[in-house]
């Protein structure tokens, strides 16, 4: 193995070991778990007879305590009992309450038993003996800990997770133990037609490198099983990742070079469609009967998994009106409130100082202490604590989305962008997309990476100097601008072939004189820059369903709506907003042919073409409360 491919390994697995598993985020003395907990690894039994690998850490410190539980898909390492973990809990602050932790591999991973599932299916109910989901293996190893640690605990159980430990959270919501007070869905997968691996049902391409840690049925191990599968990415070639995808060519390349053996690639490029593959292992259709205490935590910029908190917390709001049910959103990257840097800051952009700190000490700390001690009412949190990532200062909020008036964004000639004021039916704008060109979704060269994250924030000067480009702005701001709530974005599209993607944007251009961050390279001057602060993709094809798409007929004009992930950004004095409108986003998201095909993945190169998009001028973006569907299920899930 070559020296760039070795050091790509080290920064892949350094991913999963530091984001992904949990104890490797946070920080402590490195003793202080020996000298202050007990540790024991056992196999508890579920009702089908699987045994799920667990590692308990108990508080020597004399009880009862209650119980903090994650399950994950990442591995509960260090294995071994007198291998000990060098921080518990999601913060330091919780490991310091004596709070008694369990860790738990799921089925079909590392130590436990039985067969993988991604995103395992719901079974309403959890009462059959032998069908087994999230919430009865949850419910399970609950009812197992009260009876083994009986007299260490005072019988009340809580549990977190980040990313994919977070969809372990919410697939406990439902049919809950009763001993399960308080859950914090942190960075939760909803949908992956929606999060991860899709957006809106466009494969992201970025993604690439992820499927063989999900894509093959193992033994218990303890050692890692995707090294082999992840040498086919040729990674020690890829410096610039833009080249690497567009050499690669068609996504069949993929199958037939990489993922040619791996289960989970398989099941995605057979479902190309949001068919009921995808809709049972959606979680957010189940978030009825809720009865305990949930705290949602997510990210303005998790490029990964921002549909999956929003959409989870309006889901149990809307279905389970009497449960306390609270939602934290804040400045941060896929899992970055799990660590303190010290300064917060994505890409270029500054956020302030210990951001990540004030959340664990005051938010995360508050809400299990309350709900897991004696705690009686409610804690004295709001309902929505949300980051305004414009004034960069937390907000409270007693409702989200907040009630507040909609605000529009309509496009009119010559590159303007008006404030509610819809532009003329009869203007239209007008650009070349071609997949051979595809539009960079950065400004800065990227290798080969699992996931993008720096560029939720990046400067957007690099796209709207592109002629693919539709570019919109407002004139310098006459005073604060703010934008808050659900995003729709309503256009009115003809298109010269049979398929197309549409990327929106909204952004933030800061005034020529805005002064430089510290923390940047000399080179980046913050004067002019186009921040990015809310973008989404979505396939054309699945404008009337996401089931049973559709070619468009060429050159007719049709409506294309779709729903961008919430927003809560003050546009300063000064600042303008600008919109940005295109048709490929490489290669974060892939190259739709804009020829229809019936499987994008089974798309052939001579199938790629160019295609003139027409965006007409009475086409708006709308944001406020506009109570948009939480779930876009439209197949029956299984009963």
């Amino acid at each position: 193995m070559s020296k760039n491919m070795r050091r790509y390994f080290s920064a892949f697995l350094a991913f999963y070991l530091f984001w992904l598993i949990p104890g490797f985020a946070q920080e402590g003395a490195p003793d202080y778990v020996k000298e202050n907990y007990t540790k024991e690894e056992v196999y508890i039994p579920m009702r089908d007879g699987v045994r799920l690998y667990t590692a308990i850490y108990t508080p020597k410190e004399k009880g009862p305590h209650p119980i903090m539980m994650q399950r994950t898909c990442y591995s509960i390492a260090p294995y071994g009992p007198d291998n000990y973990k060098k921080a518990l809990g999601p913060s330091k602050y919780l490991m310091e309450d004596k709070f008694i932790f369990v860790y738990q591999d799921v089925r079909g991973r590392w130590m436990s038993e039985g067969d993988f599932t991604n995103m395992t299916p719901n079974i309403p109910g959890n009462k059959h003996k032998k069908q087994t989901d999230e919430s009865s293996d949850t419910f399970d190893t609950i009812e197992w800990l009260l009876k083994h640690l009986k007299g260490k605990t005072n019988g009340k159980v809580g549990q977190w997770g980040i990313s994919y430990p977070g969809f372990y959270t919410a697939a406990a919501l439902p049919d809950a133990h009763p001993a399960l007070k308080a859950s914090s869905p942190q960075a939760p997968i909803g949908d992956f037609f929606f999060d991860d691996f899709h957006h809106n049902g466009a494969y992201l391409q970025s993604y690439t490198a992820a499927y063989p840690v999900f894509g093959y049925q193992t033994d218990t191990t303890t050692q890692s099983w995707y090294n082999e599968a992840l040498t086919r990415m040729r990674a020690a070639n890829a410096i610039d990742g833009y080249d690497y995808h567009l050499e690669m060519g068609p996504l069949k390349n993929i199958t037939e070079k990489i993922h040619f053996d791996n289960e989970f690639w398989k099941q995605t490029i057979e479902h190309p469609n949001y068919d009921e593959f995808w809709q049972k292992r959606s979680i957010i259709p189940h978030l009825k009967d809720v009865d305990h205490a949930v705290m949602v935590v997510g990210g303005w910029f998790d490029a990964e998994d921002l549909f999956g908190p929003l959409n989870i917390y309006k889901t149990v709001e809307k279905n389970n009106p009497d449960t306390y049910n609270t939602i934290v959103m804040g400045p941060w990257s896929h899992g970055d409130w799990a660590r303190e840097r010290g300064i917060q800051k994505i890409n270029h952009i500054y956020f302030g100082d210990s951001i990540s700190t004030f959340y664990q000490k005051e938010i995360e700390r508050t809400f299990f202490n309350h709900f897991l001690r004696d705690g009686k009412g409610k804690p004295a949190l709001p309902e929505a604590y949300m980051f305004d990532t414009g004034l960069k200062e937390w907000q409270k909020f007693d409702v989200w989305p907040p009630q507040i008036p909609k605000t529009t964004l309509g496009f009119k000639e010559n590159g303007v962008l008006t404030i509610n004021e819809t532009g003329s039916a009869d203007a239209s704008f007008d650009y070349l997309s071609d997949p051979a060109k595809p539009v960079p979704y950065t400004s800065f060269t990227e290798g080969v990476t699992f996931t993008p994250r720096a560029y939720m924030t990046d400067d957007q000067r690099h796209a709207s100097r592109r002629p693919d480009v539709l570019t919109f702005e407002t004139a310098p701001l006459e005073k604060d601008f703010v934008l808050a709530g659900e995003i729709m974005a309503k256009l009115k599209v003809a298109i010269s072939s049979t398929d197309a993607d549409f990327i929106v944007k909204i952004i933030d251009v800061y005034p020529p004189d805005h002064e430089s961050y510290e923390h940047n390279p000399d080179n980046i001057v913050m004067g002019n820059y186009q921040q990015l602060v809310r973008a989404e993709v979505f396939r054309g094809r699945f404008r009337n369903s996401f089931a049973e798409p559709e070619p468009f007929v060429p050159n007719e004009v049709t409506e294309v709506e779709y729903v961008l992930q919430d927003i809560l950004h003050t546009f300063k004095k000064g600042h303008k907003v600008m919109v940005q409108i295109h048709s490929t986003w490489f290669p974060y998201i892939d190259r739709n042919p804009q020829k229809y095909v019936d499987n994008i993945y089974e798309a052939n190169e001579e199938d790629f073409i160019k295609a003139t998009i027409t965006v007409k001028g009475d086409s708006k973006i709308e944001i406020g409360e506009l109570n948009t569907t939480p779930a876009p299920l439209q197949l029956e899930v299984d009963k």
